[in-house]
């Protein structure tokens, strides 16, 4: 009967090699690990972030630091020496390059452009010349591209020649004598065709390609409709300048989903992950919101004031105001939370404000039906407990019930319409957080519950 001894974890194995001390072990060890592998141990080790990074190839090295969180390569690339940190800039891949240097503050992207081979340093300022945000920002000039005169030959010739420099090569990008962008190949056409035969007989010329000034959000919506790997980006003139990749557009796509998720919480976007942010800069974020969010409730006060005299009255009437607004406010926020997103999957937009107008009203019946029967059931089934609600029990709970469907329909239509509305003004719709809509809300359903309040049960209780 033989023992199986267990395998000792990556960690430990890392652990194991650190503690030795015999550089070319750890230098062997790090090359014969995946990149992913190779990041989850900066993260698990921080304080030999650094020495992972300078222990292994050049390119290796590059190929981690470009997945690595921002927080995480600022602090790497603050511990290398100098020539190190002039290597690795200049390993990294343009757009990767480009997207590390537009998060840091412009004197310090000064003196890393300094460490800039000429070529990388002028395609870099280049990239950084585009406007934030863009596809610009996101390209890179690493690709492979051929003319129409080529044959399926010199074609392969030339993906031997500089495809090991590029950032892909499933696709190839045919080009006229003035730079303009005339098809995109995948490479296996040129794998399956004889060696004569020319590029001009292999075109369709149905190419799909991003504009360098399109925003980045455009880049993700062309990808998600075409199943691309990569795009062509060209100038307003349709001359081809680089390319972006599926993976440049997956960062954007969850950094977008972050910022979108931090608005709908009511705060401004955070730049920085949530640990990194000084306290002084996560006040300023979550100040204006909450400023705007406390005048709101102010309001509150003001609608109650003017049901004071029914309040005095009919105690009962503000046992229920906690109901009655939270009610409101879930459901509208229930609303523009499906909204917003139906609105960022690109699955409604502004002209199907009438369509969504009657779902949401026919939603909001059928919510506020719903409460309206079990906040009725609940008040006739305590009366047989308790005399609370004294002779007129039933209209105390008709008056609650049907509250209750006013104001879930009109926070349904409220948290529908607004991030349309507000998308329609050039706004961002998910600035329509859900603290947002349920404060407008709450001081609407206070003046539909004691406005239906004074209709059932004036010359009774009131």
């Amino acid at each position: 009967m033989s023992l199986q001894l267990e395998q000792p974890t990556l960690n430990e194995q890392f652990e194991e090699v650190i503690n030795n001390g015999d550089q070319l072990a750890i230098r062997d060890f790090l090359n014969d690990q995946n990149i992913s592998d190779v990041a989850d141990l900066i993260y698990e080790f921080p304080e030999f972030e650094h020495l992972i990074i300078s222990n292994m190839s050049i390119h290796r090295s590059a190929s981690v630091f470009k997945i690595l969180e921002f927080p995480t390569q600022k602090s790497i690339i603050q511990e290398l020496p100098p020539n190190k940190m002039a290597e690795l800039l200049n390993e990294l891949p343009a757009d990767d390059r480009t997207s590390f240097l537009e998060e840091l503050p412009g004197n310090v992207v000064r003196e890393f452009i300094k460490l800039l081979d000429p070529e990388e340093r002028k395609i870099t300022l280049s990239l950084l010349g585009y406007p934030e945000n863009s596809v610009g920002r996101l390209m890179t000039p690493d690709y492979v591209y051929v003319y129409e005169h080529n044959t399926v030959a010199e074609v392969l010739d030339i993906i031997r020649r500089v495809g090991k420099n590029s950032e892909t090569i499933d696709v190839v990008y045919v080009i006229n004598e003035a730079g303009e962008l005339m098809d995109d190949l995948r490479i296996r056409e040129f794998i399956l065709n004889p060696p004569d035969k020319k590029v001009s007989d292999m075109m369709d010329e149905r190419v799909i390609s991003l504009n360098v000034y399109d925003d980045q959000e455009v880049a993700n919506d062309v990808f998600k409709m075409n199943n691309r790997v990569a795009l062509p980006v060209v100038s307003n003139s349709n001359k081809l300048l680089g390319i972006v990749t599926i993976d440049d557009v997956l960062w954007v796509t969850n950094e977008e989903f972050g910022e979108d998720i931090q608005k709908i919480g009511g705060t401004s976007a955070l730049e920085q992950p949530y640990l990194e942010m000084p306290i002084f800069a996560l006040f300023k974020k979550r100040v204006f919101w909450m400023i705007i969010l406390f005048v709101g409730e102010l309001m509150t006060i003001s609608a109650m004031q003017q049901f004071e005299a029914e309040i005095a009255k009919v105690v009962i009437l503000a046992t229920f105001i906690p109901l009655i607004i939270s009610s409101g406010g879930n459901s509208g926020s229930q609303a523009a939370t499906l909204i917003i997103q139906a609105m960022a999957l690109k699955e409604i937009s502004l002209e199907d404000w009438w369509k969504i107008m009657r779902r949401e009203i026919v939603s909001g019946l059928l919510l506020g039906i719903t409460l309206c029967l079990i906040g009725i059931g609940v008040i006739l089934i305590w009366h047989n407990f308790s005399s609370i609600f004294g002779e007129y029990y039933i209209s105390i709970a008709f008056t609650v019930g049907l509250s209750l469907v006013g104001i879930i329909l009109w926070g349904t239509l409220v948290g529908s319409m607004l991030p349309l509305i507000l998308k329609r003004l050039g706004a961002d719709p998910a600035a329509s957080s859900t603290p947002f809509v349920a404060t407008l809300v709450d001081v609407t359903g206070l003046i539909i519950y004691f406005s239906m309040a004074v209709l059932i049960l004036s010359g009774k209780l009131l």
